[in-house]
């Protein structure tokens, strides 16, 4: 029984190391930003993505992340592109974003896909805070944005 608990005890500090790992770090765009297929300027440009638009850091090489951008494309672009603001993209077709984190609170505001919000506090009980560039805000359910 006591090589079980020390065997536990010890695994410990590699469960919570492998479960932050496996946590997605998500930043957005400081300024629009050219997506390439190689981390340098040499490499092929595919597209340009909008400044504020969520990506998730998915690899760091010196100067250069390869990011997973919202349509699921792995590409890669410079990292003085990225800010620290976090932000989160509506994915369903229409969103209501309400003025408590209830289905029942009234309507602040509504959204369609692809409106980028500000995210302004950390998800709770499904819901998070975010705030339109008009500066209206309130909350939406977690599963219509992409982001967190």
């Amino acid at each position: 029984m006591r090589r079980l608990i020390a065997a536990a005890l010890l695994g410990l500090p590699l469960a919570l190391a492998a479960a932050q790992a496996g946590a997605s770090d998500f930043r957005s765009l400081a300024e629009p930003a050219i997506l390439y297929d190689a981390p340098s300027k040499q490499g092929k440009p595919l597209f340009v993505i909008q400044r504020y638009t969520p990506v998730e850091m998915v690899v760091n090489i010196d100067r250069w992340v390869k990011v997973r951008e919202p349509a699921g494309s792995l590409l890669w672009l410079e990292r003085r592109q990225l800010s620290e603001k976090r932000t989160a993209i509506i994915t369903a077709a229409r969103a209501d974003i309400r003025q408590k984190p209830d289905a029942g609170a009234p309507l602040a505001f509504e959204a369609v896909k692809d409106v980028v919000l500000e995210l302004t506090d950390k998800p709770a009980d499904g819901w998070v805070r975010v705030k339109h560039r008009d500066g209206t805000s309130g909350f939406i359910r977690i599963n219509q944005i992409w982001g967190l």
